[in-house]
């Protein structure tokens, strides 16, 4: 299909709004507009667990490909005690419309996330990144460190060529012509079917997700297809990645993970099809300060598989933080009192 067939004007796009979003208990959503975007914010205020509380972290979760901040309700949910937590629907995606400018690039997505941050005044935050959401966060941390207090990404969308040959049908839908021989391969497929399709390939074992949810799930896809801009969407951010990885020299994404300066938690399932357990040990290598988790019998959505895991890891992050600067004080302190003695010794 010529790309000229995927092109929609805002005011079509304005005459089709979105219904409103599905939220889990305890979560709210609003729109927030920023000059020529306007993005769906995901939220669940911290859960008090004692009147001494004092305010909570914020956190802002990035979903990938295809996805939305649903897909991070789980461990929303989970770490709501010791964070505020947030995600939005980046622009195309969820209940976010296509931004003005239709640019759908890793570097735009980036930039709309920081947007979002300056713009709340949220920063420093604990940035989460799930695959495509996961090259956007690195490219948020790397330009602005101001804005991350720490970096945990879960299967992130990073270089790897060549890709794992389960990955190479995801990839094929940035290549002119693919995206309309496959929607008209499967235009009878029921929004059920192409769920099984979506949950076989993110899921490691597609069963753990119940009856209710695949229902949800199916009509969320049907909503989202029906969308004029849908495939215009899905092919230019897939794009977007693919440009992203031949990019090189210092907007290189192994380049910008080099430069993260914030704490970084790497999360891998050792059953994706998409982002292949390999690349872990050169990410680790990459971020100058990482930890890493791999989860055996997990896929491509471990915040979604095994949000206690992905949990317990990042509270061990920020216990390790803790300490640090809990270390860091001490050492201060007895530096303070040693200069101090020398003074008065010196008297």
């Amino acid at each position: 299909m010529p790309s000229t067939d995927y092109s929609r004007t805002a005011a079509t796009v304005a005459a089709v709004p979105p219904a409103g979003p599905v939220l889990a208990d305890g979560e709210t959503s609003r729109t927030v507009q920023l000059p020529g975007l306007s993005l769906l914010v995901r939220s669940r205020g911290h859960d008090r667990r004692a009147p001494a509380d004092g305010p909570a972290e914020p956190a802002m979760f990035v979903h990938g490909l295809g996805g939305s901040s649903q897909n991070w309700s789980a461990l929303m949910a989970s770490l709501a005690d010791i964070l505020d937590v947030q995600a939005l629907d980046l622009p195309g995606f969820g209940h976010s419309p296509p931004p003005d400018d239709g640019n759908y690039s890793i570097a735009a997505h980036a930039r709309a996330v920081v947007r979002l941050l300056d713009a709340g005044n949220r920063g420093p935050v604990h940035l989460f990144g799930n695959s495509m959401g996961g090259a956007v966060a690195v490219k948020v941390a790397a330009a602005r460190p101001d804005l991350v207090r720490t970096l945990t990404l879960v299967s992130p969308a990073l270089p790897e060529l060549p890709p794992q040959s389960t990955a190479l049908p995801t990839a094929l839908a940035a290549v002119p012509g693919m995206p309309a021989l496959y929607r008209r391969a499967t235009r009878e497929w029921p929004p059920e079917r192409r769920t099984q399709a979506l949950l076989s390939l993110c899921y490691a074992d597609p069963s753990v997700v119940g009856p209710a949810e695949r229902a949800a799930a199916a009509a969320e896809y049907r909503r989202r297809t029906e969308l004029p801009y849908f495939w215009d969407v899905t092919v230019r951010s897939t794009r977007g990645i693919v440009n992203a990885y031949t990019l090189g020299g210092q907007h290189a994404l192994w380049r910008q993970a080099e430069r993260v300066l914030a704490p970084a938690l790497l999360v891998y399932g050792v059953r994706d099809k998409l982002v292949s357990v390999r690349m872990a040990r050169r990410a680790c290598r990459a971020f100058h300060d990482s930890r890493l988790l791999t989860i055996p019998g997990s896929g491509h959505v471990a915040m979604m598989e095994h949000p206690r895991l992905v949990d317990r890891a990042f509270r061990d992050l920020r216990q390790e933080i803790a300490a640090r600067a809990r270390s860091a004080a001490a050492e201060g302190s007895v530096s303070a009192t040693a200069d101090m003695s020398t003074a008065a010794s010196g008297s």
